[in-house]
């Protein structure tokens, strides 16, 4: 059974709460941990990100179309980098925009959250670390990645991170549709099969180079269509199984 649990804003206060066949319950006890569904409540109004991530690692080049759009060449291993926690925002939230900062591009992707500390672990056992998985936005200043020689500049500005609406449990990773659209239509395409490494390797291969936390989440690539976003847009995120992030993009005061 697939179950998606919701962070939401109530009554000036956070909380969690799970659905199951369209049936919303409060949830009780340590999401990351030991809990159950408990009173029935209404339908989330104020959903926000479903995670604050000590750190989002990224994956580069991870579907062979965008490596060819990108004219770069297919990767051997997983090409990892981080964005800051500061750079998450929620459903509904404004990417924003910074001056100066050129063409800005949505990202599509799947998001990995990890359930349980994972260090050095192996392919095999990698899913048994993953709580469940999430839509993401790897929003990219594309001007100031083409320019520079890493991807902290060009990735972590504030909003640059969206991730929601909900943490889908009991999902396969393996073949999801990923799809992003710009004002409703669709610019990128895929599934996660054609993943040149998939959710386990990359669990696995992340753990060996750094240790993953609860919370933690794994921006698992993007598929081709990538393209610049402007003010008054609004971009969508969908993910099989897991629903819609949208987010309008706005800019910067200078």
């Amino acid at each position: 059974m697939i179950q998606r649990i919701v962070r939401e804003f109530v009554d000036g206060r956070l909380r969690y709460v799970v659905e199951s066949d369209g049936r919303w319950q409060r949830l009780e006890g340590d999401v990351f941990g030991e809990w159950y569904a408990a009173d029935v409540v209404d339908r989330p109004a104020h959903v926000v990100a479903p995670v604050y991530p000590s750190k989002i690692v990224g994956i580069g080049r991870n579907y062979r179309d965008h490596a060819i759009e990108r004219g770069k060449p297919i990767p051997t291993e997983p090409l990892i980098f981080l964005k800051p926690p500061s750079a998450v925002i929620g459903p509904g939230e404004p990417i924003l925009i910074p001056p100066g900062a050129g063409r800005v591009d949505h990202e599509a992707e799947l998001g990995v959250i990890i359930g349980k500390r994972a260090t050095r672990v192996g392919q095999a056992e990698a899913l048994d670390y993953v709580l469940g998985y999430t839509c993401a936005n790897d929003v990219t200043a594309r001007d100031l990645q083409n320019s520079g020689v890493q991807f902290s500049h060009c990735k972590g500005f504030d909003s640059f991170a969206p991730l929601g609406p909900a943490i889908a449990i009991g999902l396969d990773p393996s073949a999801l549709e990923v799809t992003g659209l710009v004002n409703g239509e669709v610019r990128q395409q895929s599934n996660t099969r054609e993943l040149i490494f998939p959710v386990a390797e990359l669990v696995s291969y992340i753990s060996h180079v750094m240790t993953l936390v609860p919370g933690d989440v794994i921006a698992t690539g993007t598929p081709a269509g990538i393209g610049p976003l402007a003010a008054g847009d609004t971009v969508t995120v969908r993910v099989s199984g897991i629903g819609e992030l949208s987010n309008p993009v706005t800019t910067t005061a200078g």
